[in-house]
This record gives C-alpha cells, sequence and structure tokens, in this order.
C-alpha cells in the first residue's frame, strides 16, 4: 500500500527535489558517509558522499536526467521501494529514456544508506 507521509518518505521528497535541483551538498547531507549508492549510469556502485559527488558530477556533464517519484512503498524490512518516472536526455535536449524505475531506499538513523534500482513489481511486460 502506498505510504505518502513519514519521516522517510520526507527524506525520500527531499533527496529527489535536491537531485533534480542539481544540489549535490543538499542530497549529500542526507546520506550516511559509507553511503552504498549504485552507479546506474555506468555500472557498479559507489560507497561514499565524495564518490556519489564525483559519479553525479560526472554523469551530469553528460546527460541531464529528471527522477520524479510517483509512489513510495513501505517494505516489511523497513526499506522503501519508490515508482520512479525517469527522463534522461542528452545535453543537447534530445530524448534517450522515458520510463518507469524502482528505487529500493534502506535509510538508518534519519539518513539514507543505500539506494538499489529495481524492477518495479507491477511491470513484467517489455515494451
Amino acid at each position: 500500500m502506498p505510504d505518502n507521509s513519514s519521516p522517510k518518505i520526507e527524506l525520500l521528497r527531499a533527496a529527489y527535489a535536491a537531485f533534480n535541483a542539481r544540489d549535490i551538498d543538499a542530497a549529500l547531507a542526507i546520506m550516511t558517509p559509507d553511503v552504498a549508492w549504485p552507479k546506474a549510469f555506468k555500472g557498479g556502485f559507489v560507497h561514499s558522499p565524495q564518490e556519489v559527488r564525483a559519479y553525479w558530477t560526472e554523469q551530469w556533464n553528460e546527460i541531464n536526467p529528471h527522477v520524479e517519484p510517483t509512489s513510495f512503498h513501505s517494505e516489511d524490512d523497513g526499506r522503501v521501494l519508490v515508482n520512479v518516472h525517469q527522463v534522461v536526455r542528452d545535453l543537447a535536449g534530445n530524448l534517450l529514456a522515458d520510463e518507469y524505475v524502482g528505487h529500493r531506499f534502506t535509510i538508518e538513523h534519519g539518513l539514507i544508506r543505500s539506494m538499489e534500482v529495481c524492477p518495479l513489481p507491477s511491470s513484467s511486460q517489455n515494451t
């Protein structure tokens, strides 16, 4: 069942807003010092706010992603699955991707500990 108001959800809303505004400092301020973040654009993971900063800076020099959360689902293990509408353009504004994906977050002590990109449970068809 969607969960749209809790401290975890508000934290994640702030993270998406900071990312979309390219406010790296605001986004990094709500991550743990040993955050694990996927390099969805390149593959693999980075493991600190400094590495997230370097990855995002590199990414934003090559593409222009916008990720808009559409719903939040608290899971039994305490993680939060976010349904996300992801639109990626090249720097000239040409559309590269327009899709819905899942982002699963682990939050500890009011900070983002990890994120992983995952398929959405309801999206079993390939388009």
